[in-house]
C-alpha cells in the first residue's frame, strides 16, 4: 500500500511531536519502568485530511489568483491600446484644430478684404451718387435752356445750332450708308470666292478622274494585249457583245474579250443560252466583294468576273449605246426559288450621270421596282448624290450605288446578308432587295444582271 507523500510528512511531524507528550507522570520513582504512549492512527488521518483540504484550498486560491492576474494583464493591454488610440485621436484633433484655426484665420482675412471692398464700394457709390446729382443738375439747366429757346430766346443761336446738328446727322447717315454698302460688297465678293473655290475643286476632281480613267485604259490595253492567241490571230474584228460571239458560233459560257464601237477592248463574262449570248454586268452570290464603293469604282467596274463583280457604267454604256437592248434581272431567294424580269432600256452616258430609262412598262408587279420615268433615273453613290430625295442621300442610307428614285423600290448593290438577316430594320433595309418580290426587308441570295440586243427576245 502506497502512502502519499503528504501523509508521510504528517506522520513524521506527529511522531516527533508525540515524544514531548509522555503519558506517564514525571514525579514517579526512578526505578519504575517508563511507559511512553503516542497519538492514535485515526488522529493522524484526521490531521492529514485537514492538511490536505488546506493545501487544496490554497491551490484553488492560487489558481484563482493567477486567473485574476491574467484578466488584469489583458485589461491592462486593452487599456494601453485604448490609451494609444486616444493619443492618436488627440493628435488628430489637435491637427484638425490647427487646420480649423488656419481656416479661421483665412476667413478673417477674407472678411477683412470684404470689409475693405465694401468700404471702397460705398465710397464709389457715394461718388456715383454725387456724379448723378451733378448730371441731374446739368440736365435741369439744359431743360431750362431748351425751354428758353422754345419761348423765342436766342432764336438765331438756336437756328445755327440746329443747322450744325442737322449737318452732322446727315454726315453720319451718309457714313453709315457707305459702311453698309462696303459690307454688302464684301459679302458678294465672299460668295463669288466660295463659288470659285467650288468650281476649282470640281475641275480638280474632273482632272483627277480623267487621269485615273486614262491610267485604267492603259491597264486595259495591257490586259487586252495579253488576250488569247486565238482572238489575236483572228482576221475578223472583235465582237461588240456576247450575242455577236454567239452568232459567230460561241456556245460556252465564260470569259471573252469584246470591243464595242468607239471603245477599247475589255473582258466580259458571257452567259450563253439557247436563244443567244448575254453580257453579264452584275453578279452577287456570296458577299465576297464589298459593293459599298464610290462613284469612280462604279464607273470603271470592280470585282472578279468569275465571282462577284460590277462591270462598270462606262462599259455598260459602250455596249448598249449601239442599238436596242434588253436588261435581264434574275435573282433567287434562300429557298432557291428563281425569278427573272426583262426590260427594254436605254442607258445615257457620263454627261447625264448614266441615267437609266425603262422604255416599256411590262405587265406584272415585279417590274415596278425600277422607275419608269421618261426622263430616266441617274445613277447615285454616297459621294455623288443624284437621287430624287432632296433631304436624303439614298446611297448613304441604303449602302452601295444604284439608280435610286425614292430610296425604297430596289437595290441589288446593297450589303450582302447571310441568313438570318439582322433584326434591326435600319440594317435590313441596307441589304440586297427587290421590293415587289419577297418584300422590302428580305435579303436576296443571288442576283444577276445581264444585257443583250432586243432581237434575242424574238427568238425565245
Amino acid at each position: 500500500m502506497k502512502v502519499p507523500l503528504a501523509n508521510l510528512l504528517c506522520i513524521t511531524v506527529l511522531a516527533s511531536s508525540g515524544s514531548s507528550f509522555p503519558m506517564e507522570r514525571r514525579g514517579a520513582a526512578a526505578g519504575k519502568e517508563k511507559r511512553v504512549q503516542y497519538a492514535a492512527w485515526d488522529d493522524v488521518n484526521v490531521l492529514a485530511h485537514g492538511l490536505l483540504q488546506l493545501g487544496q484550498g490554497l491551490k484553488e486560491h492560487v489558481d484563482k489568483t493567477k486567473g485574476q492576474v491574467r484578466d488584469i494583464t489583458i485589461k491592462m493591454k486593452v487599456f494601453n491600446v485604448t490609451v494609444s488610440e486616444l493619443g492618436k485621436l488627440t493628435q488628430r484633433l489637435q491637427e484638425d484644430s490647427m487646420a480649423l484655426k488656419a481656416k479661421a484665420q483665412s476667413l478673417e482675412e477674407s472678411e477683412r478684404l470684404v470689409l475693405n471692398v465694401s468700404t471702397d464700394l460705398r465710397e464709389k457709390t457715394k461718388e456715383l451718387l454725387k456724379d448723378r446729382q451733378k448730371d441731374h443738375e446739368r440736365m435741369n439747366k439744359m431743360e431750362e435752356k431748351v425751354d428758353g429757346l422754345m419761348q423765342g430766346e436766342g432764336l438765331e443761336a438756336a437756328n445755327a445750332n440746329y443747322s450744325d446738328a442737322r449737318i452732322i446727322q446727315w454726315m453720319l447717315e451718309a457714313q453709315n450708308k457707305r459702311i453698309d454698302d462696303l459690307v454688302e460688297r464684301i459679302k458678294q465678293q465672299q460668295e463669288k470666292m466660295d463659288k470659285q473655290n467650288i468650281r476649282i475643286r470640281t475641275l480638280q476632281n474632273q482632272i483627277q478622274m480623267k487621269n485615273e480613267r486614262s491610267s485604267l485604259k492603259r491597264k486595259e490595253d495591257e490586259v487586252h494585249l495579253n488576250a488569247s492567241s486565238e482572238q489575236r490571230d483572228s482576221p475578223d474584228a472583235m465582237a461588240s457583245d456576247c450575242h455577236e460571239l454567239f452568232l459567230r458560233g460561241e456556245t460556252s459560257s465564260g470569259l471573252y474579250t469584246i470591243q464595242p464601237t468607239d471603245s477599247q477592248p475589255f473582258e466580259v463574262f458571257c452567259e450563253m443560252t439557247p436563244e443567244g449570248g448575254w453580257t453579264v454586268i452584275q453578279r452577287r452570290q456570296d458577299g465576297s466583294v464589298d459593293f459599298d464603293q464610290l462613284w469612280q469604282a462604279y464607273q470603271a467596274g470592280f470585282g472578279s468576273l468569275n465571282g462577284e463583280f460590277w462591270l462598270g457604267l462606262e462599259k455598260i454604256h459602250s455596249v448598249s449605246k449601239g442599238g436596242n437592248y434588253i436588261l435581264k434581272v434574275q435573282f433567287s431567294d434562300w429557298r432557291d426559288e428563281i425569278q427573272s424580269i426583262n426590260y427594254p432600256f436605254h442607258l445615257n452616258g457620263e454627261e447625264n450621270n448614266y441615267s437609266l430609262r425603262i422604255l416599256e412598262r411590262r405587265a406584272g408587279n415585279l417590274e415596278s421596282s425600277l422607275s419608269t420615268e421618261t426622263s430616266g433615273v441617274p445613277f447615285s453613290t454616297r459621294d455623288k448624290d443624284n437621287d430624287q430625295k432632296n433631304d436624303l442621300n439614298c446611297a448613304k442610307q441604303l449602302s452601295g450605288g444604284w439608280w435610286f428614285s425614292n430610296c425604297g423600290r430596289s437595290n441589288l448593290n446593297g450589303r450582302y446578308f447571310v441568313t438570318p438577316a439582322p433584326k434591326q430594320r435600319h440594317q435590313r433595309k441596307q441589304g440586297v432587295f427587290w421590293k415587289t418580290w419577297r418584300g422590302r426587308y428580305y435579303p436576296l441570295k443571288t442576283t444577276t444582271m445581264m444585257i443583250a440586243p432586243a432581237e434575242i427576245e424574238n427568238k425565245s
